[in-house]
C-alpha cells in the first residue's frame, strides 16, 4: 500500500480520479464516462476525496468536478477511438487509467513528475491493476525539462503520428512553458493529434465556472499545484499555429457531449470554465 502518512505528491490528480469513481456510483445515467478502475486507485491512495462525493453528492463543487473531470476524458477518448496513430502519449499522468481502457495495442508513454510516477505506480499496486506492459513511464517536469528528447528516449518513434493527450495540467504551466511544450510536440510526425483542455480566463467564465474555479484553484494552491495559465480559445489557437499545429476543434467542455446527455434528474450541469481543444500536427 502507499504510504497514505505522507503527502499525495499531486492532489488535483487524486481528487480527478475519485471524481470519476464517484461519477459511476452517485450519479445516474446517461454516464459521460465509464471509469471501472478509478474506485479501486482512489481507495488504495486516499479514499478521503471519493467518500465525501459519497456524503455530499449534491455539493455543487464536488459536482462540478465530477462534470469536469469526465467531459475532458470522454472527449480526448472519443478522439483517441477515432485515431489510427499506433503512440498514445499521456503528459500527466497522475491517475489516469485511459492506457488500461482505450489504449488498445498502441505503445502508450505515460509522463509526469517522477514522484508522482513513483506514487502512480505504488497506487496501482496496491489497488491490484497491473499496467499494460507496453506502458513506459516518462518522468519530465514540463515546466522546466525537455519533453520530446525523453520521450524519444523512451522508444517514441518520431517519425510516425502519435496521440497526445494533455489534460488537466496546462493550467499549472505559465504560458512559456505551455508554448515551450507545445512547440516541441509540433516538431512530431505530421498527422500527430493533440487533445488539451484549458482553463478559461474568469470573463469567458459563467457563474457556475466561477464558484468551481475559485473552491478548485484555492485547493489546487493549498496544495502546491496553483494555476497560472488561463488563455482564451483564441490565444490557444494562435499558440497552437505559430507552433505547428492546425487546430481542428475548439469548444466549451460542455459540448463534448450531446444534448441529450444534459436531460438527467441528478446533480450535474453543464458549466462554462474550460475549453476543449483538437489539434493536428500539419
Amino acid at each position: 500500500m502507499p504510504d497514505t502518512t505522507l503527502p499525495v505528491p499531486s492532489p488535483t490528480a487524486l481528487m480527478s480520479a475519485a471524481a470519476r469513481a464517484a461519477h459511476l456510483e452517485v450519479d445516474g445515467p446517461p454516464h459521460l464516462l465509464a471509469d471501472p478502475f478509478a474506485a479501486a486507485l482512489v481507495e488504495a491512495a486516499d479514499p478521503g476525496p471519493l467518500e465525501y462525493h459519497r456524503r455530499f453528492p449534491a455539493e455543487p463543487v464536488l459536482a462540478g468536478s465530477r462534470v469536469s473531470a469526465t467531459l475532458r476524458s470522454r472527449f480526448a477518448e472519443d478522439r483517441l477511438a477515432a485515431s489510427t496513430a499506433d503512440q498514445y502519449v499521456v503528459l500527466g499522468a497522475g491517475l489516469d487509467s485511459s492506457a488500461l481502457r482505450c489504449a488498445g495495442s498502441r505503445a502508450v508513454f505515460e509522463v509526469d513528475l517522477p514522484d508522482v510516477l513513483t506514487w502512480r505506480r505504488a497506487t496501482f499496486a496496491a489497488a491490484g491493476i497491473d499496467t499494460p506492459p507496453h506502458a513506459r513511464e516518462v518522468p519530465v517536469d514540463l515546466g522546466t525539462e525537455p519533453l520530446l528528447s525523453t520521450l524519444v528516449t523512451a522508444g517514441l518513434d518520431r517519425t510516425r503520428p502519435a496521440f497526445v493527450s494533455w489534460l488537466g495540467t496546462t493550467m499549472y504551466l505559465d504560458e512559456p512553458g505551455a508554448r515551450r511544450t507545445l512547440i516541441e510536440l509540433g516538431t512530431l510526425a505530421p498527422g500527430t493529434e493533440l487533445v488539451l483542455d484549458h482553463v478559461l480566463p474568469d470573463p469567458q467564465r459563467d457563474d457556475a465556472g466561477r464558484v468551481y474555479a475559485r473552491a478548485i484553484a484555492a485547493a489546487a494552491g493549498a496544495g502546491g499545484e496553483p494555476w497560472h495559465w488561463a488563455p482564451t480559445p483564441d490565444e490557444v489557437r494562435s499558440m497552437l499555429t505559430t507552433c505547428g499545429f492546425t487546430a481542428v476543434t475548439t469548444l466549451p467542455d460542455a459540448e463534448a457531449v450531446g444534448p441529450d446527455a444534459w436531460q438527467r434528474p441528478d446533480h450535474l450541469r453543464p458549466m462554462r470554465l474550460v475549453g476543449l481543444v483538437h489539434a493536428r500536427v500539419a
